[in-house]
């Protein structure tokens, strides 16, 4: 008899109270395994995908792609039962919401002891199974297998287009509306793809889609542009994941920490021969050997001498928390915005492991893969701001740290040398530091050895 499962959606990192789905790996009628992923959702952190802690057939989605849904919310049903093997009995919420019958008798205690025992919670993360089932994408044909019984019942039936009028195509295109509009609209039959919304921001209310059913408007009727002009307008986003994270966060250090900001430039045209020597080196071959690995190393050894920056003001305990370590953020640019990585323990390693970690970092963030976890509690962070071009800037203080440096683009320019003007490898650092740790005498000597390391490799011997 089948058994039916919800799953809801879990705290993917510390104290989350939302995410957005970004993507569904099933869909009703797939059968999975112990640890699938099912589901890739973006919480305010990165992007996690999902594994399931049964194995069964899929019988229903209860969100689409795009909507943020809060923690505990269950996002899918599935039958863990699907042939009858284990002859459970269907709980009681799940029977009312996947079957609209009466509730069924409670699981005897012996069956509910079995289900706990292969449930196995797991709470963002999983291993791979070594074959993933996938749907193909919506441009390519569907399959064409009957879904199974359970499926079939819960699964929505499809909006029929009216007479005259063909059914609307199916798109990427994920309308905004809030889960009670997108169950009126379910119960009433209307495609939310063809529906106007007049809410905040394009919002899809109640009202746009009772007015969609009654038929007194037409539902996706555009004004149509004059001849010969071009259709320009506004395009809204909502604020969420990554972006609203970050904004929050940069929000609360701009008002709370007091920031300095300084600035030094710099000759790096002998750092920049050592990286040509160290290139050729065979401890180096097939490492990537940037200029910001040589800042990274900078930084790590020059906190040893100036420790407020890289030490953590608690005003709730009313202490300064000096660290005898160095986790090292790192700021990368994502599409979906900015993240910054730690390197843990960035001051015990060479550079070439600094090297490496710094690489495999910000490449799984490019590739939105960054796990929660990598970014909490770092204590001093690196913008490489001279990758865009940029010379130099003022960037705000991670939250929880007391200093952050700006990396500038290297460029040949004019440089005296020994009284003569000369062309040089030149760039600009910036240190924005919390004045209520860091006095301006402790921020000046820090940034001022950074650029000594930088500007004469040499140096580090002293160190």
């Amino acid at each position: 008899m089948p058994e039916y499962k919800q799953f809801p959606l879990a705290d993917t990192a510390e104290g989350l109270t939302e995410a957005e789905i970004l993507n569904w790996q099933v869909q009703p009628g797939d059968e999975v395994t112990v640890n699938q992923i099912v589901v890739e959702v973006e919480t305010a952190k990165a992007a996690v995908e999902l594994p399931i802690p049964w194995s069964g057939v899929i019988t229903e989605l209860h969100v689409e792609p795009g909507q943020v849904v809060e923690v505990g919310t269950p996002i899918l049903t599935m039958d863990v039962d699907p042939h009858g093997e284990g002859g459970g009995e269907v709980p009681r919420q799940a029977a009312a919401e996947v079957n609209g019958s009466a509730p069924a008798a409670a699981e005897a205690p012996a069956q509910q002891e079995t289900a706990e025992e292969e449930m196995k919670p797991l709470v963002g993360y999983g291993s791979k199974p070594t074959v993933t089932k996938r749907r193909p994408r919506k441009d390519t044909p569907q399959r064409t297998e009957a879904p199974a019984p359970a499926a079939r019942a819960s699964a929505p039936t499809a909006v029929s287009a009216p007479p005259g009028e063909s059914a609307p195509a199916t798109s990427d295109y994920v309308p905004l509306a809030k889960p009670p509009v997108r169950k009126l609209a379910k119960d009433l039959g209307i495609d939310l793809r063809t529906v106007i919304g007049h809410g905040s921001g394009g919002v899809i209310t109640r009202e746009d889609v009772e007015r969609a059913a009654n038929g007194s408007a037409p539902a996706a009727e555009q004004p149509a542009a004059p001849s010969g002009a071009r259709e320009r307008g506004e395009r809204r986003v909502p604020i969420k994941g990554v972006r609203r994270m970050t904004a929050e966060a940069m929000v609360s250090s701009a008002f709370t920490a007091p920031h300095v900001t300084e600035f030094l430039t710099i000759d790096v045209t002998p750092m920049m021969e050592l990286r040509e020597e160290l290139k050729k080196h065979p401890d180096f071959a097939g490492v990537k050997l940037t200029p910001l690995v040589f800042a990274a190393k900078a930084m790590c050894m020059a906190a040893k001498r100036t420790p407020e920056v890289n030490a953590r003001w608690d005003g709730d305990a009313g202490e300064i928390v000096y660290h005898d370590y160095v986790h090292l953020g790192v700021a990368a640019a994502t599409p979906r915005g900015l993240v910054v990585p730690k390197v843990r323990d960035a001051d015990e390693m060479s550079l070439v492991e600094l090297a490496k970690a710094i690489d495999e970092l910000t490449a799984t963030a490019r590739e939105g893969k960054t796990p929660p976890e990598d970014m909490l509690r770092g204590t001093i962070t690196i913008s490489n701001v001279g990758v865009f071009g940029a010379d130099t800037g003022t960037p705000i203080i991670n939250p929880g740290e007391s200093a952050i440096l700006a990396f500038g683009a290297i460029r040949d320019m004019p440089w005296v040398v020994d009284g003569e003007i000369v062309p040089r490898k030149v760039c600009q650092l910036s240190l924005s530091f919390d004045h209520r740790l860091v006095d301006g005498q402790q921020g000046s000597q820090y940034i001022a050895d950074v650029g000594a390391l930088l500007a004469n490799p040499a140096m580090a011997i002293t160190y």
